[in-house]
């Protein structure tokens, strides 16, 4: 499995947050059934790691990943999640080394040319562009393109439904991640069937 065929697999990722264990399948099965196919499931709460292990058991056909992988420990709790693919908001030289002894697909964040060049020395094609709106949205993504055209990206931070078409648009981004699909009310109401309409409302995104 690569990197690659994971962010293909629809035009835009969800970023989600598990505040509440109960709402891990029901949540992944919306969101997969209304098109996206691939979750990334952020280490920002205590039962994100056990979260992964029950959205993967509710739709083993989905891509369930880890996102704010930023030291050994989140990448360790991610292997040991059975997460499918590792996000980070950035890169350091020790997650460069476990991602390399790793046989699961890793997509750095990166947000300068400087770190991008960095990334792609180290033979990553893939990488994360965040924060995208705050660090130049797609301006910034074309400015990029020119002179690194072999590096493609997957902007996410402040990306919205209203923007991911010019993101999509342009020939280096692949995916947009997001969370305008994911509405707070909906999960606490326990709406799933409105949040499957607003993924495959993002999954149509053309």
């Amino acid at each position: 499995m690569s990197i690659e065929k994971i962010l293909a697999s629809a035009p835009v990722v969800p970023v989600v947050v598990i505040e509440k264990l109960e709402d891990a399948a029901p949540l992944a099965r919306a969101l997969y059934n209304g098109g996206l196919k691939a979750l990334e499931i952020t280490l920002r709460t205590p039962i994100a790691a056990e979260a992964v292990k029950l959205m993967k058991a509710e739709v083993p056909e989905a891509y369930v990943g880890t996102g704010t992988v930023v030291d050994k420990a989140s990448f360790e709790a991610s292997v040991a999640a059975g997460a499918d693919f590792m996000v980070s908001p950035g890169v350091n030289d020790e997650l460069l080394a476990l991602a390399k002894d790793s046989d699961i697909p890793f997509l750095p964040g990166a947000a300068t040319p400087s770190e991008v060049m960095k990334l792609a020395s180290h033979g990553f094609k893939f990488l994360k562009f965040f924060p995208a709106e705050a660090a130049g949205g797609t301006a910034m993504l074309k400015s990029i393109g020119g002179p690194l055209p072999h590096v493609t990206f997957c902007p996410t931070g402040g990306i919205s439904l209203a923007t991911a078409p010019s993101y999509l648009a342009l020939s280096n981004v692949i995916c947009v991640g997001g969370t305008w699909m994911l509405d707070k009310q909906l999960i606490e109401n326990k709406d799933w069937q409105a949040i499957e309409a607003l993924a495959r409302q993002a999954s149509e995104i053309k």
